[in-house]
């Protein structure tokens, strides 16, 4: 009996893989304000990895955007979730989202700052390459990414996964350091047509910018638990899966 536990064990881990994910809250500070954030990375891996900043929605971090640091930790990069809007400020609601994340589109200078500050963390880790490093961002933390790329922040590249396009100074675009890829949806009704303004901002700045656009695919097209077709936020399961494909297509590219 204790032989065959043994057996059940080891296909167990065999199943699951060789990672051994773990998984830790950071918290951090920008000025006086106290920030959490989640910190994902496999504990097998002994040498300095590639840093992944992974940005939240616009209800704040939470179990979409830690799960996705998961999965980016099990491909073997270090992932940290920040923590844009504060310790313990998770809106929830329509009007309550809107009303935070609009604090931070109309300062984008508090927005770059957070996205910062969140950075410095992933950066600061001993598991992190320090000159390997990536933001990614999903509807408000696709605006963030973006944000934090038009900056200068010292990026290898930058994915938007259906985020707003939109930036109050498009000359900005100049200070990107590395590559861009857009992830579209071809019905989101939200950031649809600001496509042709980062089209034209990009070309501009001479960016090495890519954007891929998956036709019917609308708002939130990654998260499964986006199922209201009425306000133009839905899952699309082809979408999801083309788009994370392309992520990592892009990390093998960026991160030789």
């Amino acid at each position: 009996m204790k032989q065959r536990l043994v057996l059940i064990v080891a296909a167990a881990f065999l199943l699951g893989g060789c990672h051994k994910i773990k998984t830790q809250m950071v918290e951090y500070k920008d000025g006086a304000t106290t920030l959490e954030g989640y910190l994902a990375y496999d504990e097998s891996l002994k040498t300095p990895r590639p840093g992944i900043l992974v940005v939240h929605e616009w209800n704040g971090l939470g179990k979409y955007v830690m799960g996705r640091a998961d999965q980016l930790a099990k491909l073997g990069y270090v992932a940290f979730a920040p923590d844009i809007y504060g310790k313990g400020v998770r809106p929830a609601g329509f009007e309550a989202c809107m009303a935070e994340s609009n604090k931070y589109k109309n300062n984008r200078a508090l927005m770059r700052r957070r996205a910062k500050a969140g950075l410095e963390v992933l950066r600061g880790s001993d598991r992190v390459d320090p000159h390997s490093l990536a933001a990614i961002g999903y509807c408000f933390g696709g605006t963030v990414a973006l944000e934090l790329a038009r900056s200068g922040a010292p990026l290898d590249g930058v994915i938007s996964f259906h985020g707003g396009l939109d930036t109050p100074n498009l000359k900005d675009a100049k200070k990107i350091k590395g590559r861009v890829l857009v992830l579209q949806g071809g019905a989101d009704d939200y950031t649809l047509k600001q496509v042709p303004v980062i089209d034209k901002e990009m070309k501009a700045a001479k960016v090495d910018y890519k954007m891929v656009i998956y036709p019917g695919a609308k708002h939130g097209f990654t998260n499964p638990e986006n199922k209201d077709l009425k306000s133009g936020v839905f899952y699309d399961a082809a979408a999801d899966k083309g788009s994370w494909e392309e992520m990592k297509k892009f990390f093998g590219e960026i991160f030789k």
